[in-house]
């Protein structure tokens, strides 16, 4: 592992800001379109690779900056989640999609189990033990997950503009939802485009249900976060916002601690 002033990264995930005060705790399972030369490219057009379904565009920009502002630690994955998607355990056929929205996956097709298990411990165990151990440096962690969703879905426009998901636990996403006004003018809606049905839930289940610890996943619309600027703008009012949310959940009992 390579050491930087602010950064630790292999070829598989990077951690920004590892010394960082905050407890957050940032996740962006989908930073990275990069799908290393010995997969072919699995066997994708140019325009498949650099689309959504390789990766979640501007959300790494947003994460990257959420960690300057709140203080906190970044995870992220270097790889496509066509080659493995970091937010879905081993089990998950589409942790190795063999389709993904309106793409045929060819590299993915007829995955033998031993090609599975390949792909779990090169991209998935790293991620998953580099989730695990920046969660442990700090005593009690609030995970938060960074996403981005297309504006058209198999045709349909989406109406929603931020999405604040949760499972079982609902504490910071109630939060969340209850002081979404104070901070922004876009559509926000619980659980949505997709929610725990659609298996997304997997990183918050794993590193923070598992363990107690408070945990969100936002969902930002990506011609919202298209620009560096509106990168950077989305990113300054979600840190506003969840620090505002974070002193309800301490106002109605909970302990855990944002710097």
């Amino acid at each position: 592992m390579t050491d930087t002033q602010n950064q630790e990264q292999t070829d598989v995930v990077q951690v920004v800001n590892p010394a960082a005060g905050s407890s957050v705790v940032l996740v962006c399972e989908h930073a990275s379109h990069y799908i290393p030369d010995y997969f072919q490219n699995l066997g994708l057009s140019d325009d498949a690779l650099t689309s959504h379904a390789a990766w979640d565009p501007g959300a790494m920009p947003v994460a990257r900056r959420l960690a300057e502002r709140l203080d906190a630690a970044l995870v992220a994955s270097c790889i496509s989640r066509l080659v493995y998607d970091c937010n879905r355990p081993p089990e998950a056929p589409d942790a190795m999609p063999p389709k993904s929205e309106i793409f045929d996956i060819p590299g993915n097709l007829n995955l033998s189990q031993a090609q599975r298990d390949a792909r779990t411990e090169a991209y998935y165990l790293p991620f998953r033990d580099a989730v695990a151990k920046t969660a442990l440096q700090v005593a009690e962690p609030v995970i938060v997950t960074i996403h981005s969703f297309t504006p058209v879905y198999h045709g349909k426009t989406r109406a929603v503009e931020i999405g604040v998901l949760h499972d079982s636990d609902t504490r910071l996403a109630d939060a969340m939802l209850q002081n979404a006004a104070d901070h922004t003018k876009a559509v926000v809606e619980r659980n949505a485009p997709y929610g725990p049905e659609h298996g997304v839930t997997h990183t918050l289940k794993e590193h923070g249900i598992a363990g107690g610890h408070m945990n969100v996943m936002l969902e930002i619309r990506n011609d919202l976060i298209d620009t560096t600027e509106r990168q950077t703008a989305m990113a300054d009012m979600i840190a506003e916002w969840i620090s505002d949310a974070y002193k309800l959940t301490q106002a109605k009992g909970a302990v855990t601690c944002v710097a």
